[in-house]
This record gives C-alpha cells, structure tokens and sequence, in this order.
C-alpha cells in the first residue's frame, strides 16, 4: 500500500474522531488505531452493556408514537451496516426517503448514514411497509442498531 495513502487514513483518522480504522485492498491491509490493542479491549467490553439498554428504551419510543407498533413474527428489522449519522433525506428541507407506511421495494433507499464525510445509501434488502423508524434524523447511529422494521 502506498505510504501517501496510509498519511491520508491517518489524517482523517485524526479529523473524524473515531478511535480505529482497518482497510483491505486485494491482499494488502492497514489497521490504524489510536490506542493500543490492550487498552482498547477493556473499554469495549464496558462500553457495549451501558449502550444496550440506551438502545432498548430509544427503540419503542418512535415506534409507539406513530402507530403502536406490536412486534409479529413476520417482521423485518433494517440495521444499521456501520457507525455513523442517520439522515431520513438527502438534504435538509428535503422530502424523507421513508415514512410510516410506505410500501418499499427491493433495492429502494431507505435513509442516508454518514460516515467519514461520505454519504452512504441505505437500501432496502426486502419489500414491505414501513411500520416502525427506530432512528432519529441527524443523530448518531451504531453498527447493528435497528432503523426500521418491514412488516
């Protein structure tokens, strides 16, 4: 891997805050990490039960308030592929992707996440209706945290 593009990962590792970065290209990789592999194991364990029941109480909320929504066999759950910042449209004042009771296709975007400064789509991996959108416009999301369930 070419050294000036290690500096880069280094330097929006540095910009974005985040504690660690690993990237893959053919058999090359790069881990860079702001802290030792000990230390960060610890914290790690730690921090995942005090995020849990955080993500427990956030999820029933947006769902009740739209349409008291009761879990059934059937469901889907969208969740998020990476740590980043949720956005329900393309740009602030824009229509959102989805809605409560929006019938959805394979393939069709459901929301945006940033990560890094760059823009990811978020699509639909199956077909349905929107019942429930676990996550709030502009605020924080982790690898794995619910965003919408697909009846």
């Amino acid at each position: 891997m070419d050294i000036r593009k290690v500096k880069k990962l280094i330097e929006l590792l540095e910009e974005s805050g985040i504690s660690e970065l690993e990237i893959s290209e053919g058999e090359e990789s790069v881990r860079i990490s702001r802290h030792p592999r000990m230390a960060m194991q610890a914290p790690m364990a730690m921090a995942t039960p005090m995020m849990q029941p955080a993500l427990a109480a956030a999820a029933p909320s947006p769902a009740t308030s739209a349409g008291e929504h009761k879990p059934r066999n059937d469901d889907y759950t969208v969740t998020s592929p990476m740590v980043g910042t949720y956005y329900s449209a393309a740009s602030p004042g824009a229509k959102a992707f989805v809605e409560i009771g929006t019938e959805i296709k394979v393939g069709q975007i459901l929301c945006i996440i940033e990560a890094m400064k760059m823009m990811n789509q978020i699509e639909s991996d199956k077909a349905g209706r929107i019942t429930a959108m676990l996550a709030k416009n502009g605020e924080p999301v982790e690898f794995g945290q619910p965003l919408f369930i697909i009846e």
